[in-house]
């Protein structure tokens, strides 16, 4: 059972592609827009997989996203390497930002599905400056290490992504502390980056002042 909530859920399922549905992996292996299909329809299947909570997150996740002033690449790079290239909607010719819409009115959609009255809440962005602080001091220490990841480690579908670190960075100071926290944590996960015990308690501060649910930080971290 994933801990994870939102956009961060939706990276989550780029970890392993053999444990996508049939039809989401059938769209993922066809040429053109399928990988953009199935992306969708993995979107969709987050109202019936997840809690509530968890599930409408990605709602407010793409909101801030579409609702902030950061340029596409820099969603695009921030998106791509959390998710170890798995999918990039660069690369299926569709901009971050109209990629984004289509996920969320295909959450949305299901939403309503569920519940016809369903509104959605407000983005609701964490923007506290010491919120911001917290999150880039706890980044530090890994900036180097995300790098060389890059550069040297096995890819599933390797792209020249340099600025990844600086495009996590841009998130939290401009976007979304939470958000931005959320999107490092799983490429941290995804390149088995080792934790110490000194970055674990700051990212378990981190957690709970966001409202993570439990062991949403700690599971799948290479803890040393």
């Amino acid at each position: 059972m994933t801990h994870e909530i939102g956009l961060s859920w939706l990276a989550e399922q780029c970890d392993d592609i053999a444990d996508l549905r049939p039809a989401e992996l059938d769209c993922f292996d066809e040429q053109g827009r399928g990988r953009v299909s199935a992306m969708l329809m993995v979107a969709e299947r987050s109202v019936a997989d997840l809690v509530p909570s968890a599930s409408r997150q990605l709602g407010r996740d793409t909101g801030r996203l579409l609702e902030s002033a950061v340029p596409d690449e820099t969603i695009r790079t921030a998106w791509v390497g959390s998710t170890d290239h798995v999918f990039d909607p660069g690369k299926e010719k569709v901009d971050a930002r109209v990629w984004l819409e289509m996920l969320a009115s295909a959450w949305l959609a299901a939403e309503v599905r569920r519940e016809p009255e369903f509104i959605p809440s407000a983005a609701d962005p964490v923007t506290e400056d010491a919120a911001r602080a917290a999150v880039l001091r706890a980044m530090g220490p890994f900036a180097a290490d995300v790098a060389r990841a890059h550069e040297e480690g096995e890819r599933y579908n390797w792209l020249p992504l340099p600025h990844l670190v600086p495009a996590l960075e841009q998130l939290v100071s401009e976007v979304c502390a939470d958000l931005g926290f959320r999107l490092f944590l799983r490429a941290v996960k995804r390149y088995e980056l080792p934790v110490d015990g000194t970055s674990l308690t700051a990212f378990t501060a981190l957690g709970e002042r966001f409202g993570y649910p439990e062991l949403l930080v700690e599971e799948g971290l290479r803890r040393v």
